[in-house]
């Protein structure tokens, strides 16, 4: 486990907002071109192939490299940075938190906290992200020199080992499905596939999901899964269709989702005798899988979430068991396609 951890936190600390991913994406690259043949396309997705390129089945395994974040929209007359989301950000957590400002040059930041005895309304309320502010340290004019709208802002934290095999970071999400796709390429290597395989660590998901939209389609693919993560069991959440850390992957079951891709996941997950959860959604997924399985013709996709703690904060939680077992059932899935 600890090899996986450090995979896991090198890319994490890899910084990649929407629409500025090629440092997670480079990140990615270093690991997959150890056993795959890589490329970066003009859109910032990383691909690797491997496999049997001539196959006639060519599974696309996606998960996405952007992580949330805040955008730099002007600077005020005290040298104040104003900003906006960046994908989800939670605005609960942001007041206090200290930021990476990636400007001309990389700056450490506070977001502003009015506090509580001065904030109208009581220490319950929560400013919208769009009035709230950045502070540098700098003047107005040294500020501008530094730093300018569009320019990207994310949590300052580290990766830490919590006990047994727990870690927290920013940008688990998605980098957890991108360590898992990593783990089963090098589970793979050297075994002979009678499918071609095309992992796409795809851009731009937390903002509408165009990377996988044009990963995929130029991919071709005929059928797909998409890894993400998803809620884990937590207090002050009722515990209904939500994941537990260390409870395994989670498979999506929902009308979008290929029923038989879905039925050989469970079937592998049980024959594996690994741990794995039911994610049931009576629509759409919210990730990826519903632009890869609607784009064109229909491309036949499953899903597979990894369980986390405190989605979009700069704490994100998940168990390496789970990134483990994830990787282990798409590397038995990729076995059986082609047989």
């Amino acid at each position: 486990m600890k090899e996986l951890e450090q995979l896991v936190f090198r890319l994490c600390a890899a910084p990649g907002t929407p629409g500025g991913e090629l440092p997670a994406a480079k990140a990615a690259a270093a690991e997959l071109s150890k056993i795959a043949k890589v490329s970066i396309s003009r859109m910032g997705n990383l691909t690797a192939e491997f496999g049997d390129p001539g196959a006639k089945e060519h599974v696309l395994l996606d998960a996405h490299l952007d992580q949330i974040g805040l955008i730099v929209t002007g600077i005020d007359e005290n040298g104040f940075l104003n900003v906006g989301r960046c994908g989800g950000a939670d605005a609960r957590v942001l007041p206090g938190t200290a930021v990476t400002v990636y400007g001309k040059e990389t700056l450490c930041g506070v977001v502003c906290c009015t506090p509580p005895h001065l904030q109208e309304g009581g220490e319950d309320k929560v400013e919208p992200v769009d009035k709230m502010a950045v502070d540098v340290g700098l003047t107005r004019g040294t500020a501008e020199k530094l730093v300018r709208p569009g320019d990207r802002i994310l949590f300052c934290t580290q990766p830490k080992r919590l006990l047994g095999a727990r870690v927290s970071a920013a940008g688990l999400d998605d980098r957890a499905g991108v360590a898992a796709f990593v783990r089963c390429a090098q589970i793979l290597s050297g075994e002979p596939l009678r499918c071609r395989v095309t992992v796409l660590c795809s851009t731009q998901e937390e903002v509408g999901g165009a990377g996988a939209k044009i990963g995929a389609f130029s991919a071709e693919p005929t059928q797909a899964v998409a890894v993400d993560v998803s809620f884990a069991s937590q207090p002050g959440i009722p515990d209904v269709n939500l994941g537990k850390l260390g409870g395994g992957p989670m498979i999506g079951i929902a009308p979008v989702l290929d029923k038989k891709i879905t039925d050989s996941l469970i079937r592998l997950a049980e024959k594996k005798k690994m741990p794995w959860i039911r994610e049931v959604m009576g629509g759409n997924t919210g990730t990826n899988s519903d632009e890869i399985a609607t784009l064109g013709r229909g491309v036949p996709t499953g899903m597979v979430s990894i369980p986390l703690r405190y989605m979009h904060t700069p704490a994100e939680v998940v168990d390496l068991n789970d990134i483990e077992n994830t990787a282990q059932l798409l590397a038995a899935y990729l076995r059986e396609v082609g047989k």
